[in-house]
């Protein structure tokens, strides 16, 4: 009875410290206009320009027309560790359907340790370096994993904060693929996009 108790704790400890593993909060910095606020299902995802860990610089707005599985994560996050075999899973299961699997690594280890990191779990996948204001820009990215499924017009469709079963993730990743590409429509997202930060601008 006391080793099926003390294991049942240390069970308990184990989950509990994969949870706050998956925090991400810095308080310390001061955060830019926050783009995303409240529910998200529907609102254009806003677009970036980020580098890869080849140096590429890396738009959103290139994937026009493909369904995509944005995951801010860290070297350091638990629950990410558990959640990455799953997008490989995934990219190689749907990546013939249009699906583009992109990782935004949100922690300040240098390119070449993600990169060996990103190796060492056999990620498939395209790996991003994030920054502040990709972080401000999808509502203030403050836990890992955080994921947003976006469609192929650009719009988000589903976003998931914290560790949820692959069902889940998959089934998400499902609706990103079933909407059709409107080039129109997508043309009138960026269009959007582009007035509104324009405004905020001229605002400041």
């Amino acid at each position: 009875m006391r080793r099926n108790a003390l294991a049942f704790v240390l069970l308990v400890v184990v989950v509990l410290a994969m949870m706050a593993g998956g925090r991400y909060l810095d308080r310390t910095r001061k955060h830019g206009p926050i783009k995303l606020a409240g529910d998200v299902h529907g609102v254009p995802a806003p677009d970036f320009d980020l580098l890869a860990l080849d140096g590429q610089k890396v738009k959103l707005s290139d994937y026009r027309g493909k369904a995509v599985l944005l995951n801010f994560w860290a070297t350091w996050c638990p629950p990410c560790k558990i959640e990455m075999p799953w997008f490989v899973e995934l990219q190689n299961q749907y990546g013939k359907d249009g699906l583009v699997v992109l990782g935004v690594a949100m922690d300040d280890s240098a390119a070449p340790k993600i990169a060996e990191f990103t190796h060492e779990m056999g990620i498939n996948y395209q790996v991003l370096l994030g920054t502040d204001q990709v972080s401000d820009d999808y509502g203030n990215v403050q836990y890992l994993p955080t994921t947003f499924y976006i469609d192929r017009n650009g719009l988000i469709v589903d976003k998931m904060a914290g560790l949820l079963d692959r069902k889940d993730i998959e089934d998400s990743v499902k609706k990103a693929l079933n909407s059709s590409y409107r080039a129109t429509s997508a043309l009138a997202n960026q269009a959007a996009v582009a007035a509104k930060r324009s405004t905020g601008k001229r605002a400041v």
